[in-house]
């Protein structure tokens, strides 16, 4: 089974995509989803240790771990949290290249039917290209 973790900078909107996720992608509780934001002090920002925290307990129960960031800073927290990971943990994790909500969404559905870390990234990606609008 592969993992999701939505870092965001606002822990109520890491928590809100990861309800949105599991809930609207029939994902329920085939999917270890798990919503981290906001530094230390509880505020706006991104904590390296509250994203190691949450891969370290995620890589113990599944396969591996898809990383869904939102902006600049919690892409850069989230590769320094999984290089503080052992080598053997840190293999088992891909920061996903997608929107946040969209690409955690799609990951959920990907990964609820049993894909592999890799598929389940690659959905994620994929989810750069759906149109929103007519053109």
């Amino acid at each position: 089974m592969v993992g999701i973790i939505v870092v965001s900078h606002s822990a109520d909107a890491a928590r809100g995509i990861r309800d949105i996720a599991a809930g609207m992608s029939g994902a329920g509780d085939d999917v270890q989803i798990a919503g981290v934001g906001g530094n230390d002090a509880g505020g706006l920002g991104v904590s390296v240790g509250k994203i190691f925290d949450a891969l370290s307990e995620m890589l113990s129960k599944t396969d591996g771990v898809l990383i869904v960031p939102d902006l600049g800073s919690s892409i850069l927290s989230s590769r320094t949290a999984v290089g503080l990971l052992p080598p053997e943990d840190a293999s088992r994790v891909v920061i996903a290249d997608a929107p946040i909500l969209e690409g955690a969404m799609m990951a959920a559905v990907e990964a609820s039917g049993g894909s592999d870390l890799s598929t389940v990234a690659e959905s994620a990606s994929e989810a750069r290209n759906l149109q929103k609008g007519d053109h």
